[in-house]
């Protein structure tokens, strides 16, 4: 008998949310347009761990970090792992280092009997930079990552210069609470023979423990987080915020975020063109949704490799 896909089940509540891994698996053979022959590191990482908190943090490096441009450093959603990230590292790691890490108790990582809170997966990513002697990464996070990533920037503010915030929040209530709501109601079964349980299965070292790992991410989705007003102010770098006009994360939210990190600025604004790289960059892809903002990465390299590289926006030609 064939199993049913768990997709119909999982719509109603948007705990598509949580689902973003099957649509990145199911995107890899295209994406190896991208990955294979014009940058063809992203197929031969570099891999090793790091100890942290009871806990070996798996990681994957493309390139090399003493090579000159800053890393960027990668971190994937919820149920995902780095291997899920590979279509857009393969557009990003031409033009620098990258370094991806497997989240606690995701893919080849250990730690998922621990609980999950977005301070202790940065401390979990700091200690990996540390591990390859990188000073200063920059930082791409996709959703559960975005968020890590505004933790980095908070809680290491040595480590992390720009940030790339894609689909994500810098609060619990950034989401949308049918988003919220559709995460609570999630269990083990609805996943049953899905990419994400595959996957699972395969890469991690505790193949056993896949409904704790549900159990930790639901319980991370109903715990309040996040930073104060003049916490997300003070961050250093330069930031970048991107999602989809039928995202997950509300609209107001990544308005409010990007008006924090220094965008709206009203000087630039009434002069009608910037003469400067700004402070902070907002992009609101159109018909694109928390999962298929994954299916644009063309668009999102476009975008955020002159966001790394600081570049000014070009003037008009007319």
């Amino acid at each position: 008998m064939t199993r049913r896909s768990p997709l119909p089940r999982l719509a109603s509540a948007f705990a598509l949310v949580a689902a973003a891994a099957t649509i990145a698996a199911a995107a890899q053979p295209a994406a190896a347009q991208i990955a294979g022959a014009s940058h063809p590191t992203a197929n031969a990482p570099q891999t090793g761990q790091v100890d942290v908190a009871g806990a070996a943090i798996h990681y994957q490096l493309y390139g090399d970090v003493q090579s000159g441009p800053t890393p960027l450093l990668i971190l994937h959603g919820a149920f995902m792992s780095a291997d899920a990230m590979k279509p857009l590292i393969g557009a990003l790691a031409a033009s620098r280092p990258v370094i991806a890490v497997d989240a606690r108790g995701h893919g080849r990582s250990g730690g998922v009997d621990t609980p999950l809170s977005y301070d202790r997966m940065a401390d979990d990513a700091a200690a990996v930079l540390d591990k390859l002697g990188v000073e200063k990464a920059d930082v791409l996070g996709y959703s559960m990552g975005g968020s890590t990533a505004v933790a980095l920037a908070v809680g290491h503010p040595d480590k992390i210069g720009k940030q790339v915030i894609l689909s994500a929040t810098s609060r619990l209530d950034g989401w949308y609470p049918e988003v919220l709501a559709g995460i609570s109601r999630l269990t083990p079964e609805i996943f049953a023979g899905s990419p994400i349980d595959a996957e699972y299965q395969r890469l991690s070292p505790a193949p056993d423990k896949f409904p704790k790992l549900v159990a930790n991410i639901k319980a991370l989705d109903a715990t309040p987080f996040g930073w104060s007003d003049a916490a997300v102010q003070a961050i250093a770098g330069k930031t970048m915020v991107i999602i989809g006009d039928a995202d997950g994360v509300t609209l107001d939210h990544a308005v409010e975020l990007f008006k924090l990190r220094g965008g709206g600025d009203v000087a630039a604004a009434t002069q009608g063109f910037l003469t400067a790289a700004p402070k902070a960059r907002l992009a609101i892809l159109p018909a694109t949704s928390h999962i298929g903002i994954m299916g644009e990465i063309p668009a999102i390299a476009a975008m955020v490799v002159p966001f790394l590289d600081d570049k000014a926006p070009p003037p008009p030609s007319f």
